[in-house]
């Protein structure tokens, strides 16, 4: 032989999992509804977080006003606003954005599973 070696040709890898999920397999319904539980459990926490800023958002509105003696709250005004705008908009923009970071790991775990990397 004289030549440039050529490289042996092997066929591409196919990922069992992938052909497990195409072929709608018991295996491949196991893996997509693995991704949907955990995509499904990250929604529900979000939620459950966002339930509970919310829910006690009424409660801590209410305390200025149950506090004072005379049943007036001059500053309840200002605590309402600072709930409002101050600390429930961001709580509420970093709960998304947590949501957003989890569901695209899962979705990464879950395509570097089916790949087989």
């Amino acid at each position: 032989m004289t030549g440039v070696p050529r490289a042996v040709r092997r066929p591409p890898r196919h990922a069992p999992a992938r052909s497990e999920i195409s072929e709608q397999t018991t295996l491949g319904h196991t893996y997509v509804r693995s991704l949907m539980r955990s995509q499904l459990r990250a929604a529900l926490s979000a939620l459950a977080t966002l339930a509970l800023l919310v829910g006690t958002l009424p409660l801590l509105l209410a305390l200025p006003g149950a506090l004072s003696r005379d049943g007036s709250a001059p500053a309840a005004g200002l605590l309402a606003w600072a709930a409002l705008g101050l600390a429930a908009h961001p709580v509420m923009w970093l709960i998304a954005r947590w949501y957003v970071c989890r569901a695209e790991r899962n979705e990464r775990d879950f395509t570097r599973l089916v790949e087989g990397r």
